[in-house]
């Protein structure tokens, strides 16, 4: 296995994050995970803190330094949506979708980049959409934030490759969970006839791609968007 490392990911206590902590856990790997509420899998380090407020990212960060060691892996996963046509959407709708999943994961990976500068390992992973660079009607916010962390990815490739850190991004497509589950039987049944694979992913097919980017193998990848569709996305 690739070497025990210390990983953050955000968003860790249910969903894709909760799969994600699960895989690094089982991997061997330190895992802490933010959380406003709940808690991650078991084994892990639940600290609480809110993306949109950066004071708390600064104090969790800190707790988990001081109990698994200097961070070398950050997983961005905390997202929202605020799903609405355009005509329909406040500024308030649009402005609390990107301060959370885009300034939250500069928010994050500002404070946690730190340690990777200094050990000049780390690995920046960010959970985008397929949705951000498909595009999708009634999440004009939603799909402009999750695509911004491609650029947000490249930017820091330029910056800090040479320091042996990488950054990159995983773009799901749909995913079973609670909120796929909760769609009424035809709806996901047309959504399933335009994924290619005709079915949707499970939260461990995401995780396992997520920490496969984290691994000695991914040293020199940096800068790339991997999707997890089902081929949905293709060509984008």
């Amino acid at each position: 296995m690739s070497t025990p490392r210390t990983v953050l990911i955000t968003g860790g206590n249910r969903g894709i994050g909760f799969a994600i902590a699960e895989k690094f856990l089982e991997l061997g790997h330190r895992v802490a995970v933010t959380a406003r509420s709940g808690d991650g899998p078991k084994g892990s380090l639940t600290v609480i803190a809110d993306v949109t407020d950066g004071d708390s990212l600064t104090a969790a960060i800190a707790t988990v330094e001081e109990k698994l060691g200097p961070i070398e892996v950050i997983v961005a996963n905390a997202g929202i949506t605020k799903d609405t046509l355009l005509m329909r959407m406040s500024d308030e709708d649009f402005e609390s979708v990107i301060d959370t999943n885009l300034t939250g994961s500069f928010r994050l990976v500002k404070r946690g980049i730190t340690s990777m500068i200094k050990q000049r390992f780390g690995r920046v992973i960010f959970i985008s959409s397929v949705v951000g660079l498909l595009g999708s009607a009634g999440q004009v916010n939603y799909a402009s934030s999750k695509s911004a962390l491609v650029g947000f990815a490249r930017s820091l490739t330029r910056e800090l490759a040479a320091r042996g850190i990488t950054a990159n991004v995983v773009a799901p497509g749909f995913i079973e969970t609670d909120m796929t589950a909760s769609l009424p039987a035809e709806q996901q049944a047309e959504y399933k006839k335009t994924i290619p694979a005709g079915r949707f992913a499970t939260p461990a097919e995401v995780a396992s791609v997520v920490a496969w980017l984290a691994s000695d193998d991914a040293a020199y990848i940096s800068g790339a968007v991997i999707p997890v569709d089902g081929g949905l996305g293709m060509g984008h």
